[in-house]
């Protein structure tokens, strides 16, 4: 069966690549109705994707690919930023990416206050309670923030945001403030979050958070988030690109910094 199965794959060169049944049957020299039935079971387990007229890699397949190679690239690229960030803060920080509906945590930095703070390099969350998601949501269309998020929302604590209308209501503060995020006890009671994404040229590439206990003042920190995730945006980029990396483009006014610490108390989730 493994060797069926890697036969199969094998046909896909490519994370685009689609075939048709008859397509796959002639690359792998399997017969017919052996070909269909294994199809159907990697398509189950995600390896594949059936998206007529034909098949092509599914989202388990890409992860141990070009995905997987993007995420360590972005690691690597954080690090230095992540490490000066946590010395400067002592608070814990993380990056992540968005996987649906979930963000994915690459790495985590922090002191004693780190065992506090539940969460994992590898492990997930939902990004709807999360303020590295949300920071990543904003930077998202509606439709496809619709498609990933969905309904029903999970809420974990009383602070979860538990329905679209208030996550979009949530989503237009964030794009407000410059795309910086805010988390007060929604994931977790007790832990409070600031976040913002870094940006590519198509979307979000992931996100960075400052997280600490319910009595941190956020708004002091902000700047601090906003400034990294642009020096990991430009060097990451840069670096995919071939390009030599350079100080961004744009600085930061004294009233953007005012901005992008803002908090809006009034809202129930903050």
């Amino acid at each position: 069966m493994v060797e069926r199965m890697t036969l199969i794959l094998d046909a896909f060169r490519g994370s685009t690549t689609r075939l048709t049944l008859e397509e796959v049957v002639h690359a792998s020299g399997l017969p017919r109705s052996t070909t269909h039935r294994i199809l159907d079971q990697l398509v189950r387990a995600a390896w594949l994707e059936h998206a007529p007229p034909g098949y092509l890699l599914g989202r388990r397949s890409l992860r141990l690919g070009s995905d997987a190679q993007g995420f360590v690239d972005l690691r690597s690229a954080a690090a230095p930023v992540l490490h000066e960030l946590q010395l400067r803060t002592g608070m814990v920080v993380h990056l992540a990416v968005l996987e649906g509906a979930r963000v994915r945590y690459l790495d985590k930095m922090g002191g004693r206050f780190a065992a506090k703070v539940p969460s994992r390099v590898g492990g997930s969350a939902e990004a709807h309670s999360t303020a590295l998601g949300k920071a990543m949501l904003a930077r998202l269309p509606a439709e496809e923030v619709d498609a990933r998020v969905g309904a029903p929302m999970s809420r974990l604590t009383q602070r979860t945001i538990g329905d679209l209308r208030t996550l979009y209501q949530e989503l237009h503060r964030i794009r407000d403030r410059g795309g910086v995020a805010y988390e007060r006890g929604e994931h977790t009671p007790g832990i409070s979050c600031v976040a913002a994404a870094v940006r590519g040229p198509e979307g979000p590439l992931g996100a960075v958070s400052l997280a600490g206990d319910a009595g941190c003042l956020l708004e002091t920190v902000a700047p601090l988030v906003a400034a990294a995730v642009r020096t990991i945006s430009a060097e990451f980029v840069s670096e995919v690109e071939g390009q030599p990396a350079g100080a961004p483009a744009e600085t930061w006014s004294a009233e953007t910094l005012a901005r992008l610490a803002a908090i809006d108390r009034d809202a129930a989730w903050i």
